[in-house]
């Protein structure tokens, strides 16, 4: 059945079955996604509901942006009381949120300044524009020689300056000519690595602490403080990608914390502190777009006034916004609720990868963690594992082909922990009797 515009009023769309919505957007949006075939039509802390009532537990938290669980009431009512007072004024003047904003993230992030922005792609971009700006004006680079150097399977967005950056043939393909000054290297390579670094025109290396899309790759142990070491020894920017790993994803409230001793208020002490630090996603809860580049005077004054900008980047909205996601963090200590059910979470895992052949491994930290799944990139076992999770009330989605991501909303208890390792266990098992008959 196809639906035109003209058929379409609030009260048929509140009618509409799961069938009907999902043919809506197959016929009249951009198939650029490829989603698992489920309509979400409401959400509470953990869960998501369809429009026909099945609830679901949510593995997959809009790619760690729901770290505070879905409509969190705090959440709820500071954009509610917001929304009633001011939205947006663009920065062509001062608004009575963005410097109380700017106050509060320098201080619980420990950095001199902050410039708001709204994607995570647009806080990457940013850090590569900030990274040349710092680069012919501090380091005094030739114009136009300006390196960045990236890591294989990285992502950090789709614009052309970052896919320019990618050896992901779908996200690349078909787009270029693409943005030189850029030099890519092996993940996880301290030897590639400092040769990069070698050429007197690099000025940045911008990595991911934990690859996300790429499967939940975690690096090495010491790996990013001796990346950190080489860029002070080369005078290059250590730039990081937490777009994903940050706000407490990770056990800790930065993947670049490391093995911090830091307790429930943040002291201040990682094992590594990047030059410039990009933020989004669960920076605000999942409520609205909110991205944000940290770094120290001498890099972020680089930029002035008219070099750089975003109509919506501080709007008094999202400003509210931002503050409340964080105090909801520190509140209720979701960084220590993450570091203790990602541990559970990959013991319960590692059970299944010790007594089945379907899944290989189990790696991540906190509650951002990936089985892979033991069979092919270009297999469809790993889809079809996640459609019978569906089936039973769990939502997560494959990355590269044969890898599946577990990220549950960092608010999840125990007992609600326990259940869902349950049914991945179950759904896993399932499918490995399948492959011994």
């Amino acid at each position: 059945m196809v639906i035109t515009y003209k058929q379409i009023n609030m009260t048929q769309v509140a009618e509409m079955n799961s069938m009907k919505l999902m043919e809506l957007e197959d016929r009249y949006g951009a198939h650029n996604y490829h989603p698992l075939p489920v309509v979400l039509s409401r959400g509470d802390g953990v869960y998501v509901w369809d429009p026909e009532g099945k609830r679901y537990y949510d593995f997959l938290s809009a790619y760690s942006a729901v770290n505070q669980g879905h409509c969190h009431p705090r959440l709820v009512n500071a954009m509610k009381s917001q929304a009633e007072q001011l939205t947006l004024t663009s920065r062509a003047f001062y608004n009575d949120k963005l410097g109380p904003f700017e106050k509060y993230m320098t201080e619980y992030f420990d950095y001199d300044r902050v410039l708001p922005m709204n994607s995570g792609v647009e806080a990457v971009e940013t850090a590569m524009k900030l990274c040349r700006k710092w680069a012919y004006q501090q380091k005094g680079l030739p114009e136009h020689q300006a390196k960045i150097v990236f890591v294989e399977q990285n992502f950090h967005g789709r614009t052309l300056a970052v896919i320019s950056a990618s050896v992901d043939p779908d996200a690349r393909d078909e787009y270029g000519p693409y943005m030189p000054g850029i030099e890519i290297i092996p993940y996880d390579d301290l030897d590639a690595l400092s040769t990069a670094l070698s050429d007197p025109n690099v000025a940045g290396f911008l990595v991911e602490p934990i690859q996300g899309e790429a499967g939940v790759v975690v690096p090495s142990d010491g790996y990013l403080a001796k990346a950190k070491a080489l860029c002070e020894e080369y005078k290059v920017l250590f730039i990081a990608d937490e777009v994903q790993t940050g706000i407490a994803r990770t056990g800790k409230l930065l993947a670049t914390c490391g093995n911090c001793n830091c307790e429930k208020s943040c002291g201040h002490q990682p094992e590594i502190k990047p030059d410039i630090l990009i933020l989004g996603k669960a920076l605000s809860g999942g409520m609205m777009p909110v991205s944000a580049v940290l770094a120290d005077d001498e890099i972020m004054l680089c930029i002035k006034p008219g070099e750089h900008g975003s109509t919506f980047g501080g709007n008094p909205l999202a400003c509210a916004v931002a503050m409340e996601a964080l105090e909801i963090v520190r509140d209720e200590a979701l960084a220590e609720r993450a570091s203790a059910l990602g541990a559970r979470f990959r013991a319960r895992m590692q059970e299944v990868v010790d007594s089945t052949d379907i899944a290989s491994l189990v790696r991540g930290k906190g509650l951002l963690n990936a089985v892979v799944i033991n069979d092919t990139e270009d297999s469809k076992t790993a889809w079809d594992i996640c459609v019978s999770l569906r089936d039973a009330g769990l939502l997560a989605k494959p990355t590269h082909g044969n890898i599946i991501r577990f990220a549950p909303p960092l608010v999840m208890t125990e007992d609600q922990l326990e259940e869902c390792c349950d049914i991945i266990a179950s759904v896993l098992r399932e499918y490995d009797a399948k492959l011994t008959r």
